[in-house]
């Protein structure tokens, strides 16, 4: 079968590129680990210094300490729902080295309880208008993380304020988690892209290898067997679909060992990643009709990958421009990108628990997108090479 000879052929010439292939089923693991890192070993903490200057004794609770203490105790218990600590609170004493700490970005906030501290909580407990000196929150607002650790830490103290002082909110607030969202760390909800990212490295692999046979003249001596055009092509798409499904594999036992777990079944995932290959496979092939050598295909794919993880939320959020809205369903500027619906079933599918029924409108737009890409790619490779 000359299908089945062009897949030999073609995993020869990938295996003497060795480099290529490692390049795919290893740097999508490291990334999954490089995020991992980034997050701390699961969700991103945030660091907070804190000046207690409270020389008080605290009217409620534990009389041996102040309410400073008691306030900073609650701050240290704010946590994610997995449990992950998100505040990771420093007391120092010198106002100078906390904010050059900030000014460095070693730190997100800082909060400066007032001597009075305690006074003004007893004096609540009395009945007695506030007149104490405020609780200071000090941060760089051009920081990121200065907001959310300063909600958090004012959450924590103002939720203690009102325990201690027996004065609570007229309205009550609940959150409730979409599904098993609730107790995924922050690691957890970059897995489903970064899956991705390991069919899609695929793309520097069939551009180079796809081109080196092309220099070296193997596609011609092939055609000397009177092979057809969609045995050549069902070779090559067999061999990379292959090492899609392995760079995957691959990939989320890693995010599994790094404390990941998927919601949802793991072979829906395998289909999503193998339909979107198919996209990669012929991007692959349309970068390797216009590059002509090895060297110049490995500087062109570089802009079609950059679009497909970029602009697709497959490494940062997608651009949520609106075009029209059909259906339900909402139109956007990157939506001709198949990774933009693989991202979206991914993260039903392993951070929802979704399963094969609840994506199929992700599963069609992206099989119709990977096969118009799969398609071009074939149409123009054999326009330029196999006629």
């Amino acid at each position: 079968m000359k299908l089945w000879s062009v897949f030999r052929v073609s995993l020869r010439e990938q295996l003497r590129s060795p480099w290529d292939l490692l390049l795919v089923l290893i740097f999508a693991p490291a990334f999954i680990i490089a995020y991992w890192s980034f997050m701390g070993g699961g969700s991103t903490y945030y660091p907070v210094l804190v000046m207690d200057q409270d020389r008080g004794r605290c009217p409620v609770g534990d009389g041996a300490v102040s309410c400073a203490e008691q306030a900073i105790a609650a701050m240290k218990l704010v946590t994610y729902e997995s449990g992950d600590a998100l505040l990771r609170i420093t007391l120092l004493d010198d106002r100078s080295i906390a904010e050059q700490k900030l000014r460095d970005r070693d730190a997100a906030a800082l909060v400066i309880f007032p001597p009075d501290f305690s006074q003004s909580i007893q004096a609540a407990l009395h009945g007695q208008p506030p007149g104490g000196a405020p609780v200071t929150f000090v941060g760089d607002l051009n920081n990121p993380y200065y907001s959310v650790a300063g909600i958090a830490a004012n959450a924590a103290i103002d939720g203690y304020i009102q325990v201690a002082t027996r004065q609570t909110r007229p309205v009550a607030y609940a959150e409730e988690p979409l599904s098993g969202s609730g107790t995924r760390s922050e690691f957890e909800t970059y897995v489903p892209g970064l899956l991705l990212t390991s069919a899609t490295l695929m793309m520097f692999s069939i551009a180079i290898a796809v081109t080196h046979q092309i220099e070296a003249g193997v596609h011609k001596r092939l055609q000397i067997t009177r092979m057809r055009a969609l045995d050549y092509m069902g070779g090559i798409s067999l061999l990379y679909v292959l090492i899609a499904i392995a760079s995957l594999l691959l990939s989320f036992w890693t995010a599994q060992l790094l404390g990941f777990h998927s919601q949802g079944p793991l072979w829906v995932a395998i289909i999503i990643c193998a339909i979107t290959s198919f996209a990669v496979i012929g991007v692959g092939l349309i970068t390797a009709s216009f590059s002509g050598t090895s060297a110049r295909a490995a500087i062109l794919v570089n802009f079609p990958l950059v679009l497909l993880l970029f602009f697709s939320g497959s490494v940062f959020p997608p651009v949520k421009v609106t075009l029209f809205t059909l259906g339900g369903h909402a139109f956007r500027i990157f939506d001709f990108l198949p990774h933009t619906h693989a991202v979206v079933a991914l993260n039903k599918v392993l951070s929802l628990g979704a399963g094969l029924g609840d994506v199929v409108f992700e599963l069609t737009a992206m099989t119709t997108l990977s096969v118009l890409y799969f398609l071009a790619g074939v149409w123009l490779f054999k326009r330029r090479h196999l006629t």
